[in-house]
């Protein structure tokens, strides 16, 4: 027979709250280990999100080119030898308006541009093609090698020509003003002469800055009407460059037939700022789904 006043060790621990192994205490630390486990689940959703999200940002709003080659310096950077630029090219803004003189844009060349262009040997090996297109896709590969870049100096309808008493292109018969023009040593600083070009409708003319090394409108097609590029094939304006950080800056774009006041710097970077200000509303957006998926899979 049992006294009074015996107890069951196990009774008394349950009534003091002392945790042991099958017990609440036990049942409270499994959502701490389960917590530190939702992590790594999640992680592949983390990056799947970024990885279509740039893959849009680069399709829609905005993409990073390198400039290679010389025909834009010294506004932008492809020296040999040196760190060549890479600029941030903003997809929005010709969505809503066209090209104007002064703009620096990034384009597919037309068919009499990339007909007689030199052309980089592609790999044969099928891995290496699919890991060089989804490197270009995101942004960290070289784009499409018939991509130019170039200054729009005059858009359809307008009669271009080179040059004036002063050596100056002259468009509808006004000398421009052009403060980015380059001269590279070594090549001079005349320009080559050309007859009066009409620039057909829905189309540009386009030449580089550093005008004594560049392939663009005088000459590509033959020259003429054939180097005009259609606007059809402007993927985008540029508009910062981003890398090397040392040349971080905002480019600049006057309008060589103007002189009067440009538009304030606030309103030339209005399409760029409202990349970033859509840039806000897309990671709540994200968090907001990582936040779902937690939700659904954290227990009952």
């Amino acid at each position: 027979m049992r006294s009074g006043s015996a107890e069951d060790p196990h009774d008394a621990e349950h009534r003091s709250g002392a945790p042991d192994e099958s017990g609440a205490g036990s049942r409270r630390r499994k959502p701490k280990g389960k917590k530190k486990g939702s992590f790594w689940r999640e992680l592949p959703i983390l990056v799947i999100t970024a990885l279509v999200l740039t893959v849009l940002i680069q399709a829609f709003l905005a993409r990073v080119y390198v400039i290679p080659s010389q025909s834009m310096e010294q506004t932008l950077h492809g020296c040999t030898g040196c760190n060549n630029d890479r600029v941030l090219v903003d997809k929005v803004s010709y969505r809503f308006s066209d090209p104007e003189p002064g703009d620096v844009v990034v384009f597919r060349g037309p068919q009499p541009w990339v007909q007689n262009e030199f052309e980089t040997e592609e790999t044969t090996n099928p891995v290496a093609r699919a890991l060089q297109g989804a490197a270009s896709l995101l942004g960290f590969g070289a784009p499409d090698e018939k991509d130019f870049v170039k200054r729009v100096i005059a858009v359809g309808g307008q009669t271009v020509e080179c040059c004036d008493a002063q050596n100056r292109v002259l468009v509808d018969g006004k000398p421009l003003n052009e403060p980015y023009l380059y001269w590279e040593p070594g090549r001079g600083v005349g320009q080559d002469e050309f007859k009066p070009v009409t620039v057909p409708p829905g189309h540009l003319w386009v030449m580089g800055d550093n005008r004594n090394d560049s392939a663009d409108s005088r000459v590509q097609g033959g020259g003429g009407t054939n180097g005009a590029v259609p606007v059809e094939n402007v993927i985008g304006k540029a508009q910062v460059i981003v890398l090397p950080p040392t040349r971080w800056q905002s480019i600049p774009e006057p309008n060589p037939q103007s002189t009067a006041l440009g538009a304030p710097g606030w309103q030339a970077g209005m399409p760029l700022g409202a990349g970033f200000a859509a840039a806000f509303p897309t990671v709540w957006a994200s968090r907001r789904l990582v936040g779902v998926v937690r939700k659904r899979r954290s227990p009952e």
